[in-house]
Formats: structure tokens, sequence, C-alpha cells
């Protein structure tokens, strides 16, 4: 029996924050794997979601947006970029197209990855264009800074080109084995994925200040059957926050937004998990837990 040809391509996304990496991700992979906010620092370590089409597996990448490091958190952050774009089949470099070119986009354009790395130009956001000549321009623009193999506009907003970035990873997959099983989506475990789940919803429901200085824990798990045999899950979880005062903002008039946070996460665990779930949320203050690292690690945002 002939054994079977199998390939398999690495990809590491890069960008500034707020770009759509992991939007872009989730789109690719088919779940959402990968928290999604408005607000800066959303992702604060690499993500894996895999992909296998036939006899190909491509294993994405997604890291934190590049910034400049403030505490302990972000150069762990900063670490998790920087050995995410080692030793990979291809890097894709993902742009904002409404945004002006800038020295981070330079310096991620020019200095990643080895010297047989593939480099794609994922231009996101054209559906936010009117003038196609935009897009012409700032094309240009980026490729005078970098040779990439490939430009590809997208918008992961209305699924516009996300065939053509999967067709061109397909020309620099390389021979080799599967990695991971066919039918897996991400090497995250479940209690991490429910973590970021609440994280998210906490992330999007408050203001500017506090969403940096939150982090969640999943404290219990349990599945039970309710009294007519229905499958239940229930979760505890701990949402840590830097200060008292951000404490009462994240509980909420008669803990009001805290009951909005675990609303909305519920909504998505059960979609998610396709299990019917119970969510109780604690509110604690760890003071300063980005600069302390036996915090970082216990909060799994170390690479050590």
């Amino acid at each position: 029996m002939q054994e079977r040809q199998t390939k398999n391509s690495f990809v590491t996304i890069i960008g500034r924050p707020n770009v759509g990496k992991s939007s872009l991700l989730n789109a690719l992979v088919g779940e959402k794997i990968a928290a999604v906010s408005d607000k800066p620092q959303t992702t604060r370590t690499k993500i894996t979601g895999v992909v296998t089409k036939e006899d190909t597996q491509y294993v994405f990448m997604d890291t934190p947006g590049m910034h400049k490091a403030k505490n302990k958190l972000s150069e762990h952050m900063i670490e998790a970029i920087n050995e995410s774009a080692a030793d990979v089949d291809t890097i894709m470099l993902v742009v904002d197209v409404t945004k002006k070119l800038g020295d981070t986009d330079k310096a991620l354009a020019a200095n990643s990855g080895s010297a047989n790395t593939k480099k794609i130009l994922i231009i996101n956001k054209i559906d936010l264009i009117e003038d196609k000549q935009d897009l012409i321009g700032k094309i240009a623009e980026y490729s005078s800074i970098a040779d990439f193999d490939d430009v590809i506009p997208i918008s992961v907003k209305e699924n516009d080109g996300l065939d053509i970035v999967m067709e061109t990873l397909e020309k620099y997959a390389v021979d080799g084995p599967h990695y991971f099983p066919d039918d897996m989506l991400t090497d995250q475990p479940e209690k991490v994925i429910m973590a970021e789940i609440i994280r998210e919803k906490a992330l999007n429901n408050l203001n500017e200040e506090i969403p940096h200085g939150i982090a969640v824990t999943i404290e219990r798990l349990d599945e039970r059957d309710s009294r007519n045999g229905e499958a239940i899950l229930d979760i505890e979880a701990t949402v840590f926050c830097e200060r008292e005062s951000h404490k009462r903002i994240v509980i909420g008039k008669g803990g009001s937004m805290l009951k909005k946070i675990g609303s909305d996460a519920r909504e998505e665990l059960e979609e998610f998990f396709q299990i019917k779930v119970n969510l109780n949320l604690w509110v604690k203050v760890k003071e300063g837990w980005r600069n302390r690292e036996g915090m970082i690690r216990n909060f799994g945002l170390s690479l050590k």
C-alpha cells in the first residue's frame, strides 16, 4: 500500500494592534479560537490554529500586536511575537488599508523571518475604501519597504479574498507529516478557550482604562445532568483586576456589569461547546500583576 504523501505549512500572523489578525485566524480556521476586540493588546500570547485540507495541514500562529513594552507582560508578548516569527515557512504581515504606514509596519516588514521565509502582505479592511486607487497606492507604498512574495487585499469582515490566501499558502507548503490530528482546530486547552471568551466579553463591555489589567482563570469545571437528563456544564471563573476601584467597575452597580459580562460569555460558551452552561463569575484584585513574573506564569501568559 502506497504511503500517503502529506505536506505542512507553518504560518505566523504578525502586525500592529487592531489590524484584524485574530479575526483572520478565526476566519481561516472556521471557528472562533482567538479573542477579538477593538481594544489594543487583546491577544497576549501566541495562539495556534490548525486547518487540514486534504493532504496539507496549515498551522497558523496568531501573535500579539507589536507595541512598545511598558511592563513585564508586554515583554512576554513581544517575546511571543519574536519566537513565533522564527523558523516558520511563511509570515503574513497584516495591515489595515485605512491606516498610514508606520514605523512598526516598516520594522515588521524588514526584520521578520529568515532568508528562506516567504513573506505575504495581507491588506485587510478593503471594504472600507471607496476609491480602489487608494488600494493601489497602499500596495506600492508597502512594496517599497520590503520584498513580499505575494500581496493579497482582503476583507475578513466580508469574507473576501480568504480563498486566495489559502491558495497562496498551498504553494508554499512543504513535504512533511501532519503534526496535529486532522480534525484538530487549536492546541489551546478547553479551559484557556473558556477564559479567553470571558475576557473578551469583559474587554468589550468595560472602558479603555481597565481591560489591560484584566485576566481570567477557570477555577472549577464540571459536567452534570439536569433532572430531565439535559447535560449542563458548570463553570466557575475568577476575573482578576489590578485595583479595588477597578473591581467596583467590573462588578457594576448592583452587579449589573458582571451580570452583563457573564450573560454575553455564557451565550458564546454554549454556542462554542454545544452544551448548556451555568457560569458563575467572581472578581478579585491582584495589584500590579502585569509586573509580577509569578502571576504572569500563573495566568499562562509566559513562554517559559
